[in-house]
């Protein structure tokens, strides 16, 4: 059997043209997989805030509003903290 050089382009192209599909879908899946993330984090940001506006409602009644944000800001940093702290851990 005897191979030519345009038996080993239209191969070789051939091969191109599988991966490029398989590049084309892994990168599809990526990209939902990364918007999903992202509207994940949307939404558990939008949960932390009305928790945290919730809180400053609640502590609002004993104490008076700037006091109330006063607290509710060091909530916030330390919330902020601690996820970074995390992150920092786990990407180690």
């Amino acid at each position: 059997m005897k191979t030519t050089i345009s038996d080993l382009v239209i191969a070789f192209l051939d091969l191109l043209e599988a991966e490029g599909r398989s590049l084309r879908d892994a990168t599809l899946r990526l990209g939902w997989g990364l918007a999903f993330v992202l509207l994940a984090m949307l939404i558990g940001l939008v949960g932390v805030g009305f928790f945290l506006w919730g809180v400053y409602q609640y502590t609002a009644i004993w104490l008076n509003p700037p006091a109330a944000a006063l607290l509710m800001s060091l909530l916030a940093l330390i919330l902020a903290f601690i996820v970074g702290r995390m992150a920092m851990a786990w990407n180690r």
